[in-house]
């Protein structure tokens, strides 16, 4: 397995002199899977946009393209490349869209497709030439792709539904998990508060750590985690929380618990300058510092071959 990334960055691109190292594209992550080179991509953000240039260029000659797009969620920075994606123009081009949708009534299609009218986009769904074939996702422990390629889904903890994806090929791992942030506890929890009740506040402290520890299992010993961790813990606590993402700290100590063997923090903050992630890479990157786990910032362009 081979896995490259064209997008590392959340909630909105951000370009400039300030991102070039580490990228301002947001979130798109391209995985080839066996000697045939089988296509799979995470999320359509910005930097889908320049994966399907280089698919083009290297893909296209060896004959139609065949791609397979997993969408953690539907959220504008994770899907807004998308009309930017040339082979979905291409004749004979073949794809299939893979992702939840947080509402019961609008298919994956028009959730997706729905940035491509022409009140926002010069072209519309309708008039693609390629044949695109949209699937509904949910959490799913045991999806069969063909080839030898098996995934799990996961739902994660975000303002909309969002799902996880663990793909295994020939006994490598990557999981995917983001937007997330770890369950908490939502009722009260404060006896001298007049509305506290015990039994609420208990039962809501075990179906925390349960659904953390589920979170936890779902990636165990994976070869490579590529995870959400857009703040620090003091950025998180500091009017982040319920935001829909993960403390660098956090994610650091979950993949340890979890025997995850490569950890790549991702979706970096809008804010967050080339300078401030090498100087947390001295913190969180230092080999053997948070245990075995092998951890970096991902970065456009960095390819990881399992």
């Amino acid at each position: 397995m081979k896995i490259r990334f064209w997008g590392v960055r959340g909630s909105i691109p951000s370009p400039g002199p300030l991102t070039q190292k580490y990228g301002g594209n947001t979130a798109c992550t391209e995985i080839r899977v066996g000697e045939d080179d089988r296509l799979l991509i995470v999320d359509a953000g910005s930097g889908i946009r320049n994966l399907g240039n280089y698919i083009m260029e290297h893909d296209l000659p060896k004959g139609p393209i065949k791609a397979d797009i997993f969408l953690s969620h539907t959220h504008w920075d994770h899907i807004m490349g998308y009309p930017f994606f040339t082979p979905i123009y291409i004749p004979g081009s073949t794809l299939k869209v893979y992702g939840p949708v947080s509402f019961e009534d609008e298919p994956l299609e028009e959730v997706v497709g729905g940035q491509m009218k022409y009140r926002y986009f010069p072209i519309n769904l309708g008039e693609l030439a390629s044949k695109v074939e949209y699937i509904r996702l949910k959490e799913d422990p045991g999806i069969d792709l063909g080839g030898g390629l098996h995934l799990s889904t996961k739902l994660l903890n975000h303002p909309i539904t969002a799902l996880g994806y663990r793909f295994e090929y020939d006994s490598k791992v990557v999981c995917t998990c983001y937007d997330t942030e770890p369950f908490r506890n939502l009722f009260i929890t404060d006896p001298d508060h007049p509305d506290y009740d015990e039994a609420m506040a208990y039962e809501g402290e075990e179906v925390a750590k349960e659904q953390n520890h589920a979170i936890e299992a779902f990636f165990k010993d994976a070869d490579l985690l590529i995870y959400d961790a857009q703040y620090t813990q003091q950025e998180y606590l500091n009017g982040r929380v319920n935001w829909g993402h993960t403390a660098m700290e956090y994610a650091v100590e979950a993949a340890n618990r979890a025997g995850v063997k490569k950890l790549a923090l991702f979706h970096h903050d809008p804010d967050r300058s080339d300078a401030e992630l090498d100087e947390f890479s001295l913190t969180y990157c230092e080999p053997g510092k948070f245990g075995d786990t092998e951890v970096f910032f991902a970065k456009e362009g960095m390819e990881i071959i399992l």
